[in-house]
């Protein structure tokens, strides 16, 4: 057996390859951002072919420096930012245009007709999902509409659509494999998530040809090999999975009702909730957690647009900062929020709100507001959105967590975790091994090729490096009602 599983960590801001060995530890890394374009307000994309070349080019960087070869490597793990969308030709394995990424809201317009039209329920029983224009489909429909060329080639049978997934597998196979698994389809608004496969009704809804939609796979399953020029070995296919779901996976949160949350550019909460859905009352989607064999495991997940990425805005945007690192610090300087409030609603307001409208606020502010109240409220801002959406999940599973297991960049932020853990009063914990996303990739891979007997033998490998246990002592109502009319607010703004 190979000694390593390669991991391919595709997300919003960069490309990551990381290698792992047997006992869950990282051997290698190597990560290379790519081009974010902004054509238009509210527009996001990246360029598909981009994503390739960053990707293909950090799996060897990793490989080179390890000092093994391909030959070391028993299984290629996938982890993807999801719902990015992506059309291609099939005869030339060239994009029709730029992917449009997760956080684009071009397509909210449709999303509101589509909801008057009386569809929300329906697509939410089959789905799991709220008509919202993060998801992947009317973001296909648009392409279809706009792009010269696409409904001819999607007529003719030579159109490919996928999420980043999808794209990395056909670019990794050669052209050979059109496939994704259970986690991102059911991110599309398109895949039925109680019988398992695409959905004929809503296809028809969105006009979306099913010629165009991948194969749908178990997350941990061989499902192709590398072509021989690629990394210059063959090399399995064996894992896929949406990031969160891999983050959820990576966390070993296998259990009913456990519950992680990831610091991202946005932030996104699951939780799990066994082998049968629930439809959320609260405003949650319901998302496949993962297949492994035949049995399926579902979650709950609360989608945050922005996390992390506000303390980028204070870097790059206000100039506050000139590191991401140095927010901490900022805040420190402060003893508290001084009632200043900044709700982050740069692309809309996500889960449990879904204002697709709502806008960037902040309130409260006085002569005596300084840097360090502005960075303290915009990591609050994290805080509180996760509280939100932590709140809806206990309303809808019917049940109180116990603990929330971390990860992410912004869990490096002590500052950060202490506020979080007062304000859910559980303890917050982060494991040893931190990149649980692209962990999850592997595990799921080597448990396809039998490079890890079972769950049970990963469990073993999770740790604990960092608690934080809750201050019983810190008032944390008055610091929420204002969150709260803060929120307000945004909301209100955007009515006006």
């Amino acid at each position: 057996m190979s000694q390593y599983i390669l991991s391919l960590d595709q997300g919003t801001t960069s490309s990551r390859a990381i290698l792992f060995n047997h006992s869950g530890n990282i051997v290698s890394l190597a990560q290379k951002e790519f081009t974010q374009i902004y054509p238009q307000p509210g527009w996001v994309e990246h360029d598909p072919m981009e994503i390739w070349s960053t990707q293909v080019t950090v799996a060897t960087e990793a490989i080179v420096k390890a000092g093994i070869t391909p030959k070391d490597v028993a299984a290629i793990g996938i982890t993807n930012q999801r719902e990015t969308t992506i059309l291609w030709d099939k005869e030339t394995g060239k994009p029709l245009c730029n992917a449009i990424v997760w956080q684009d809201r071009r397509t909210s317009g449709y999303c509101d007709s589509l909801k008057e039209q009386g569809f929300s329920t329906m697509i939410q029983n089959k789905t799991g999902l709220i008509i919202d224009a993060y998801f992947s489909a009317t973001k296909i429909k648009w392409i279809l509409d706009n792009v010269s060329g696409a409904k001819e080639k999607a007529v003719n049978g030579t159109l490919a659509f996928g999420t980043v997934d999808s794209w990395l597998i056909w670019n990794l196979t050669g052209g050979k494999v059109h496939a994704t698994d259970v986690t991102n389809a059911s991110r599309t608004m398109l895949f039925n998530i109680h019988s398992l496969t695409w959905d004929d009704e809503l296809l028809q809804i969105f006009n979306i040809p099913k010629s165009i939609l991948p194969q749908v796979h178990a997350s941990s399953e061989i499902i192709g090999e590398t072509a021989g020029q690629i990394l210059a070995h063959k090399i399995p296919v064996a894992g896929i999975a949406g990031d969160q779901q891999a983050a959820l996976f990576g966390q070993m949160c296998t259990q009913k009702g456990m519950v992680k949350s990831t610091y991202g550019t946005g932030c996104f909460m699951l939780m799990n909730i066994g082998s049968e859905p629930i439809v959320s009352k609260n405003n949650l989607v319901t998302t496949i957690a993962w297949k492994i064999k035949e049995e399926v495991q579902y979650a709950l997940e609360g989608s945050i647009f922005i996390g992390g990425a506000v303390v980028q805005w204070l870097r790059d945007g206000l100039g506050i900062i000139s590191s991401s690192s140095q927010v901490e610090a900022l805040a420190l300087k402060v003893p508290g929020n001084e009632g200043v409030y900044f709700v982050p609603a740069f692309a809309g307001l996500g889960a449990p709100y879904w204002n697709q409208y709502a806008r960037g606020t902040m309130v409260g502010i006085t002569r005596g507001t300084t840097a360090g109240h502005i960075a303290r409220a915009s990591l609050e801002s994290i805080a509180f959105q996760t509280m939100d959406v932590l709140k809806a999940m206990e309303a809808d599973a019917g049940t109180a967590i116990k603990e929330l297991r971390v990860d992410g960049g912004a869990t490096t932020n002590n500052l950060l975790m202490q506020i979080q853990a007062d304000l859910l009063k559980v303890p917050v914990i982060c494991p040893e091994i931190t990149e649980v996303t692209a962990l999850g990739a592997a595990y799921l891979a080597g448990l396809a090729v039998g490079f890890w007997k079972d769950i049970d033998e990963i469990k073993k490998q999770w740790k604990v490096n960092r608690q934080f246990q809750p201050d019983k002592n810190t008032d944390t109502e008055i610091r929420i009602k204002g969150w709260q009319k803060a929120v307000h607010v945004a909301k209100v703004w955007a009515e006006l």
